[in-house]
């Protein structure tokens, strides 16, 4: 980041943390900040205090503690007069109420309904959102311009949502004293500059994000400042119709192509099958386990549209006979709501991906993802509403489709991402997020509004069944697929709630290796599941599909020269033979028979 110093509005003498944090910081800080801060807290300031630049970057994992350190950090400048008043800027109107609230409680006075002319006296500066920023910059830059200002802007990465947004807080805050950029998650997939960001180049020739501290999820966790975070997996048999009447009917989990596995993936989500409400069953149980630990543990649906988050708390009402807090994000009371659930003890909340990012809900502790947004981004922010740790030993749940992405993404939590400018491509090489900003965009939406989109996709689901396929934690994969209402299921939604990390570990891998035992004990007509431990029953990527649908058209390929037959005819012939759909809607196992049958014929003409 830039480290050049404001001469004219700096102190004198850089301060160090030396004579000015210890020992009376933060016990006695200015302006009533925490009496305590965390060590990442601490060593940021320092390093702050230190340097002194103009633009600072911190990179925390949700839930370690950004606003804390900002407001803390605002407070040193503030009692320093290196500063005379303080913006700042978030993603959304019910983090733009949360800043303001949470600086009163440390003496700074944000104004979170400003919306132009001269700020009262009483207030300390302005709390804002980016789309406020994007429709008067220069209301902005002039306030900026007359007072000292810090400027903090709050998940930095919304800065690049679009161009005039990006554009907006150059032109807003370039002029300001000093600029604090924050972010608890991956940055963005496309390429777009962030303000205010500084990128170098590696010796590969791209330019990278750098920030001037970073706290990732992993030193978190082994800090006990965030959860361990189980993700149980779901699978089943799911059937659907296609737009152009083909009944498909496949497993969650096996290899599909990109189009199936999201029509599967939907039909799973449907809540008048049985996937949802077993999920829903399930996950539960799991907060019923948890609360014996954490009393007032709390659960949250992530649900992609209105239409299905009514349909959710309808389930949950009629599976535990309570009512559940719907958020819905054109709902003018929806922060209310969720200051109402925040502040309660009851189990179960709603919403329409409006909570996915940045709302303090610390009690929530158990979360069913039901959307298909699979972005890294989105997915980050979406278990980071979990992980907030109030104290040692709380673990979270999050209750996962068996989607390859999904999958992917849970194995990486601790994986530390920067922003990309150059993202040079290898010919046919696939990039993983190309398509995450798209989707994230849609998924930040005030409203759900009818996009049109879904009649690309158009189907009709039929059936589904959930089955309990694995659980991921730390990287690995343990467990056995079970029925839901099983021993062997319940065998991990009775995982205590409070436990160390290493002894989630321990306990996954002793429920692991009864539940083999038994398996081996029972007659094989019994075994109507496929009896592998998880981390032998691999989940086979969009990429692995690609090779074997190219294996496929090769054998045929090669079938063609011998038979005289024209591709279509084969292609055809096979599919009358093995069953199935189209090559391109055909699963891996059905894709291998294929090869199989082709190869047989040709050994035949030799």
């Amino acid at each position: 980041m830039t480290t050049a110093n404001d001469a004219s509005t700096a102190p004198t003498a850089a301060p160090t943390p030396s004579s000015h944090l210890s020992p009376a910081f933060p016990g006695r800080a200015p302006w009533g900040t925490a009496n305590k801060l965390r060590a990442w807290q601490q060593g940021a300031m320092e390093r702050y205090i230190q340097e002194q630049p103009r633009d600072f970057l911190a990179v925390a994992t949700p839930g370690a503690g950004k606003t804390t350190f900002a407001l803390t950090l605002a407070s040193w400048l503030l009692h320093h007069h290196v500063v005379q008043q303080v913006t700042v800027v978030a993603p959304t109107e019910h983090l733009k109420k949360q800043w303001a609230e949470a600086a009163a409680r440390v003496g700074i006075k944000l104004d979170p309904e400003y919306s132009a002319g001269p700020l009262s006296k009483e207030y300390d500066g302005v709390a804002i959102t980016y789309a406020g920023v994007g429709v008067r910059p220069m209301l902005h830059r002039n306030r900026s311009e007359q007072r000292k200002t810090l400027v903090i802007l709050d998940e930095i990465h919304h800065a690049g949502d679009s161009k005039s947004w990006g554009e907006a807080c150059l032109e807003a805050f370039e002029p300001a004293t000093r600029r604090l950029a924050l972010t608890g998650t991956p940055f963005r997939s496309d390429t777009n500059p962030i303000p205010f960001v500084q990128y170098e180049e590696g010796n590969d020739g791209i330019r990278r994000s750098s920030a001037d501290y970073t706290y990732g999820y992993g030193s978190a966790l082994a800090d006990g400042v965030v959860r361990p975070v189980i993700f149980l997996s779901y699978s089943g048999n799911m059937r659907w119709r296609t737009k152009a009447g083909d009944e498909i009917a496949a497993r969650l989990g096996e290899p599909m192509t990109k189009d199936a596995v999201s029509q599967a993936w939907r039909t799973a989500l449907d809540p008048r099958g049985e996937w949802m409400p077993s999920v829903l069953r399930a996950a539960d149980a799991r907060l019923t386990e948890v609360r014996k630990g954490i009393p007032d543990a709390g659960a949250l649906v992530i649900a992609s549209d209105q239409e299905q988050a009514r349909a959710y708390a309808k389930l949950i009402r009629e599976i535990t006979g309570t009512k559940a807090t719907l958020v819905l994000s054109d709902d003018t009371g929806a922060s209310k709501r969720i200051d109402a659930f925040s502040a309660s003890e009851d189990r179960w909340m709603v919403a329409v991906r409006m909570v996915s990012e940045g709302v303090d809900v610390p009690r929530l502790a158990v979360g069913v993802y039901a959307t298909t947004i699979s972005t890294p981004l989105f997915f980050a922010q979406a278990v980071g509403r979990f992980v907030r740790s109030r104290r040692r030993g709380e673990t979270a749940s999050v209750f996962l489709p068996t989607v390859p992405d999904l999958l992917g993404h849970a194995n990486e939590m601790e994986v530390e991402r920067d922003h990309v400018l150059d993202k040079p491509k290898k010919e046919g090489e696939e990039d993983p997020y190309a398509e995450s900003e798209k989707e994230m965009d849609e998924a930040n939406k005030q409203e759900d509004e009818d996009t049109g989109e879904q009649e690309q996709f158009s189907f009709e689901a039929l059936e589904s069944e959930a089955v309990f396929d694995r659980v991921l934690y730390d990287g690995a994969e343990f467990g056995m697929q079970a029925h839901p209402g099983s021993e062997e299921e319940q065998d991990y939604l009775g995982i205590p709630g409070l436990l160390e990390p290493d002894q989630v570990q321990l306990l996954l891998q002793k429920r692991q290796a009864r539940q083999i035992a038994h398996s081996k004990k029972k007659p094989d007509t019994e075994a109507d599941l496929l009896e592998l431990p998880a981390e032998r029953r691999p989940v086979v990527s969009h990429k692995e599909m690609m090779e074997l649908r190219k294996k496929l058209n090769t054998m045929v390929g090669a079938y063609v020269h011998q038979s005289g037959k024209p591709h279509g005819v084969i292609h055809t012939e096979l599919r009358r033979v093995c069953g199935g759909p189209p090559s391109a809607e055909a699963t891996a196992g059905q894709l291998r028979q294929r090869i199989t049958k082709v190869q047989e014929w040709a050994t035949r003409m030799t």
